[in-house]
C-alpha cells in the first residue's frame, strides 16, 4: 500500500474511534463536548497515530490493538495543541487553518477541553478493545503515554521552550528541549507498538527507539525551517510566528542553511536504523521523506 493510502486509511480508523469516543460522552456539558470535538477532528495530519499503525503493522500488530494508542496519542496532541494556543502561552489565534479554539468558543471553554482530553487519552487506554492476551498491556500503555506527555516529556519541553524564549541557547541545549517537546511524543507512538508486539528482540527494539528519536528530531527542525520558508494558507497557522516571538529554533540558532543542511543529516540518520531492521520497513521510510519534505 502506499503512502498516501495508508495514511488514509489511518486517519479513517483513528477519526471513527474518536468520534465514537466523543458522541458516547453523557451530554451534561454541551460546550464543552462541542469544544473537544472541535480540537479532535477540524483536521490535522494525524502523523501519530500513523505512526503507531506504521509501526504496529511492520510488527505483526494487529489494527484493532493499535486503534487505542492512535486515538490516545491524537487526543494528548490535540490537548497540548489547544493549551500551546492560549493567551499565556503561544496567543495564536488560528490552527488547522481553523480559529484556535479559544476563539471559537472561550478561554475557560478551552481550558477545560484541554484538560479533559487529556484526562480522555487515559480513559481509551484503560477501556478500548484489545486481543484478551495483550489486556494486561494496558498499564505499560499507560505509562508511556504519562511519561511521554508529563513532566519528564512534552510538559516539561514545553517549560524549557518558555524558558528559552528570547534566550541564547546551544544546540544541544535546544535538542534536548525538543527531544521532550515533540519529540517525546512521537517516541510513544513507536513504543506503544513495540508494546504490543509479542516478538522483538532488544536489539530491534533499540533500533526502532533511536529511529523514533531521530525522525521526531527532524520533525521539529523542518517545523522550524517552515517557520521561516512556509505559507500560512498551506501551514494552517501563522508563518513566522517563532521568530515574531523570539522562539529559539533551529534556522535562529544555525542559519536557514544549515540548518536544513542538518535536517538532511538526521534523515540520513533515521533511514539507516530503519535499513538496520529484519523487517518492511518501507512505510516507515516514505513517512520518513515525508517527515523531511512536507511543506505543513
Amino acid at each position: 500500500m502506499q503512502l498516501n493510502a495508508f495514511r488514509e486509511t489511518c486517519n479513517d480508523r483513528v477519526n471513527a474511534t474518536l468520534s465514537e469516543t466523543i458522541n458516547a460522552l453523557p451530554h451534561h456539558s454541551e460546550t464543552l463536548k462541542q469544544a473537544m470535538e472541535y480540537a479532535l477532528l477540524i483536521g490535522g495530519k494525524r502523523m501519530r497515530p500513523f505512526l503507531v499503525y506504521a509501526t504496529g503493522k511492520m510488527l505483526s500488530v494487529s489494527d484493532q490493538d493499535l486503534d487505542g494508542p492512535a486515538a490516545a496519542i491524537e487526543a494528548i496532541h490535540a490537548y497540548s495543541l489547544i493549551h500551546d494556543d492560549l493567551p499565556a502561552m503561544d496567543d495564536d489565534d488560528l490552527r488547522r487553518g481553523h480559529p484556535t479554539c479559544h476563539i471559537k468558543f472561550d478561554e475557560a471553554t478551552a481550558i477545560l477541553a484541554g484538560d479533559a482530553l487529556q484526562t480522555l487519552a487515559f480513559e481509551i487506554l484503560c477501556n478500548y478493545p484489545i486481543t484478551s492476551s495483550l489486556s494486561a498491556k494496558r498499564i505499560e500503555l499507560v505509562k508511556i503515554v504519562s511519561h511521554a506527555a508529563g513532566y519528564k516529556g512534552m510538559c516539561g519541553g514545553q517549560a524549557m521552550d518558555l524558558a528559552a524564549t528570547g534566550q541564547q541557547i546551544c544546540q544541544q541545549q535546544l535538542e534536548a528541549l525538543h527531544s521532550k517537546k515533540t519529540g517525546a511524543l512521537l517516541s510513544a507512538c513507536v513504543e506503544m507498538a513495540i508494546a504490543l508486539a509479542t516478538d522483538i528482540t532488544p536489539e530491534n527494539r533499540q533500533l526502532l527507539l533511536n529511529y523514533a528519536k531521530t525522525v521526531g528530531l527532524a520533525f521539529q527542525v523542518q517545523d522550524d525551517i517552515l517557520d521561516v520558508v512556509g505559507d500560512s494558507a498551506v501551514l494552517g497557522k501563522p508563518q513566522g510566528s517563532d521568530q515574531q516571538q523570539n522562539k529559539s529554533t533551529y534556522p535562529a540558532l544555525l542559519g536557514l542553511e544549515q540548518a536544513q543542511a542538518y535536517l538532511d543529516d538526521l534523515h540520513q540518520q533515521a533511514l539507516q536504523a530503519l535499513r538496520a531492521l529484519p523487517y518492511n520497513t518501507q512505510m516507515l521510510m516514505s513517512f520518513t521523506d515525508f517527515v523531511i519534505h512536507r511543506s505543513y
